[in-house]
């Protein structure tokens, strides 16, 4: 199966543990070794917010901020083509076409930001879209899609499956301004919208979870499916 996985930066490296970027690189390379194809996207994490937010109160517009963002995604990225040594694309590729042709060459691109304005829950939705992927998994620094913040509302109830509709009324008026923090964001609410492409949103903080929902789709996130799903 072709398989997308969007790494949260605040999973992937919440604390700049190598033994975590290890262990998902280890969960990306089982699952290349039973054939499955892989792409992923990092994210940036606790460490792009800490600089979007030093560069905003240095007077940066939106777009530079974004463009820092990326820059730290990218570096992110990195840490992970180390783990994964001559498995992955030497560079995080900067665009679409570019990581579709590293799966063309049986390499695992690992991407990051790509443009002004979308976060890596968009590239890594729009990269499933191109590469006609079968799943992409949001390992996330929480357990699934929820009807409001659970850090903020204990009382928030998590979805254990909805449509791309139903995740697109949810999400959108989520805060769309560089370094915001959303499950999935709007864009990639839509992209899933239109694309079909089935999608989980799981806690990625155990990398396994990664593998488990690969192998045999179990899992404890929120399945989103496709628009037209009954």
């Amino acid at each position: 199966m072709r398989v997308v996985v969007s790494i949260g930066g605040s999973v992937l490296v919440p604390g700049l543990d190598p033994d975590r970027v290890d262990a998902y690189a280890d969960v990306i390379e089982s699952l290349d070794a039973d054939g499955h194809t892989l792409g992923t996207v990092v994210g940036g994490g606790q460490t792009a917010r800490e600089y979007i937010g030093a560069a905003r109160e240095l007077g940066a517009n939106e777009i530079e901020l974004d463009q820092l963002g990326i820059e730290v995604t990218r570096l992110n990225a990195r840490l992970l083509i180390a783990a994964l040594g001559d498995r992955a694309a030497p560079t995080p590729p900067e665009d679409y076409d570019t990581g579709r042709e590293a799966l063309r060459r049986d390499d695992v691109p690992v991407m990051g930001g790509v443009v002004a304005g979308q976060t890596t829950d968009a590239v890594a939705t729009a990269f499933a879209e191109h590469v006609d992927a079968g799943l992409l998994v949001f390992a996330t620094s929480v357990p699934g899609v929820f009807d409001a913040d659970p850090d903020a509302d204990p009382d928030a109830t998590k979805f254990e499956e909805m449509t791309a509709d139903d995740l697109v009324r949810l999400v959108a008026e989520a805060d769309m301004d560089a370094g915001s923090n959303v499950p999935v964001d709007l864009l990639a609410a839509k992209i899933l919208q239109r694309s079909g492409v089935p999608a989980v949103v799981l806690d990625g903080t155990d990398p396994a979870a990664v593998e488990h929902v690969v192998r045999s789709g179990d899992h404890d996130g929120t399945d989103i499916l496709p628009a037209d799903a009954e």
